[in-house]
């Protein structure tokens, strides 16, 4: 299981164990995980040869939503944090410092409703990179998202749970939907690669229940791990290889 997704268990059994199904209206922990990822995400600032994120994250919050939390704020906060962290960590993001989330009340907010705001600062005593964005004095437009209910599903048998695939290129997330996927630079592969050292048809992704394996498809360039060339090579959660001068990332999602 993904570091990622560890900590939403986490966060799902956090919120679970105490309040059960009473809160299914209001905002959810995982939620608030995933939309303050996305805020990451939007909220790039590409320099040279960095990529910087925000590194403060505001939650507002309805009064009677951030009650909900107030018993466990201060781990709900903490697990929110090592959520941005470890999402930094595997997209090569640079934070000048480790990401802080906040939690603060608004009273125009209903139940369901919260606002995410980022805003990138230096630590202090710090002296940022060379290239680095200027410090942002105040957080920028406050995002307004709405909690969905979560569906009841009924649980699944352990041997019977599939693990999806995904592959990110350049900051873009392709999700490996068939037993197999080309890629490559041309147009008819099921992933292209928009890299001129990269071949027409470079190399494919073959799934057989829930593992992953890369192929060669002799290519001009081959396929590199760790600077060394492979012809073949499974794929677990964080795997990182190398076409033409492409990086891609594997990771594993529970489906």
């Amino acid at each position: 299981m993904s570091v990622l997704r560890t900590i939403e268990s986490k966060l799902e059994s956090l919120f679970e164990g105490l309040f059960g199904r009473a809160f299914r209206t209001n905002v959810q922990p995982v939620e608030l995980a995933r939309k303050l990822v996305k805020e990451m995400d939007d909220h790039r600032s590409v320099s040279v040869s960095r990529v910087y994120v925000p590194n403060e994250y505001t939650i507002y919050l309805s009064p009677a939503d951030l009650e909900q939390f107030s018993s466990f704020e201060d781990s709900l906060r903490e697990e929110l944090q090592d959520y941005l962290a470890e999402h930094a960590r595997r997209e090569r993001f640079v934070l000048l410092t480790p990401p802080q989330v906040k939690l603060e009340s608004d009273a125009d907010l209903e139940v369901g409703v919260f606002g995410i705001a980022t805003r990138l600062v230096r630590g202090p005593g710090t002296t940022a990179p060379e290239g680095a964005p200027a410090e942002q004095p105040a957080p920028g437009a406050t995002m307004v998202y709405k909690a969905v209910a979560p569906p009841e599903v009924a649980a699944v048998p352990a041997d019977e749970v599939r693990h999806g695939g995904v592959l990110t290129i350049a900051g873009q997330r392709h999700e490996l939907d068939g037993e197999r996927a080309v890629l490559g630079r041309s147009k008819d592969c099921d992933i292209q690669v928009s890299d001129p050292n990269v071949s027409r048809r470079h190399a494919e992704v073959r799934r057989e229940g829930n593992s992953y394996t890369l192929i060669d498809l002799d290519s001009t360039n081959g396929v590199e791990v760790d600077g060394k060339r492979v012809k073949r090579l499974e794929l677990h959660d964080g795997s990182r290889f190398t076409i033409g001068s492409t990086e891609i990332v594997f990771s594993e999602e529970i489906t």
